[in-house]
């Protein structure tokens, strides 16, 4: 709060993310691995487009632990900007807010986020719409995937998982009734919680191969594979992705 608009900046907003976990005594783990990657060759003079970051979904802390490795845009539920103190600290983050009510508002959304992605912004969604207390079985919903195909954009799948005390927790999980007040307590009373990010190979979209079904089964197939909890992700070995020649007249 204290940072005001500054928050906005890169660097300052992923320090707060980091003294966030901190303060809630949270402790991240990653490979290493940045959100963001190259994809092909943008045309001349255009900016290299950004990165569309998706992962599964188990709690608001998902969201703090993914800005700590690397400030992106985020989009997120309309609910979220009514928030006491977490609301009004996202707007001025430059987070996007979805109705997942209203299908009238969709191609707008994505056609925000292709926008952002086409100058150069990561963007970071959650395609299953839902938290879940763990896992990784959600099924992704292909709408946000567009945005990446209209921008040209790799898509970088990330798995999310939590431990306490070095076994698989459910205590970060927001879903049901749940209040935020009372998830936020419930993390705070929580003692030896870990959140693990493993940020998987990138996704790039095969013009003339891909829609956004393709690329969605793609993505939640990478983030599947990896145990949410636990050591690290299991490789995944993909169909080769072959661009049809034309027909010969």
């Amino acid at each position: 709060m204290a940072s005001g608009e500054r928050i906005a900046d890169p660097e300052v907003l992923r320090a707060s993310a980091r003294s966030a976990l901190d303060a809630l005594g949270v402790r991240l783990e990653t490979d290493g691995a940045r959100l963001g990657v190259r994809a092909a060759p943008p045309a001349p003079g255009a900016p290299e487009p950004g990165t569309l970051v998706v992962a599964n979904h188990i709690s608001w802390l998902d969201v703090v632990a993914l800005l700590a490795v690397e400030p992106v845009t985020v989009l997120a539920k309309r609910e979220i900007a009514g928030w006491p103190v977490v609301g009004p600290v996202v707007r001025r983050a430059g987070t996007r807010f979805i109705d997942r009510d209203s299908l009238r508002s969709l191609p707008g959304t994505v056609g925000e986020l292709a926008a952002l992605l086409r100058t150069g912004r990561s963007v970071m969604v959650f395609p299953e719409g839902v938290t879940r207390c763990s896992g990784t079985g959600g099924r992704f919903r292909r709408a946000v995937f567009e945005a990446a195909l209209d921008a040209g954009a790799p898509v970088r799948p990330v798995t999310v998982g939590y431990r306490q005390h070095g076994v698989p927790s459910t205590v970060a999980a927001f879903v049901g009734e749940d209040d935020f007040g009372a998830s936020l307590r419930r993390v705070l009373a929580a003692d030896g919680l870990t959140v693990r990010l493993r940020a998987h190979n990138p996704v790039l979209p095969v013009p003339g191969v891909d829609d956004r079904r393709s690329l969605a089964e793609r993505a939640q197939r990478a983030v599947r594979a990896a145990d949410p909890a636990g050591a690290g992700p299991r490789p995944v070995r993909e169909r080769p992705r072959t661009v049809p020649r034309e027909r010969a007249g």
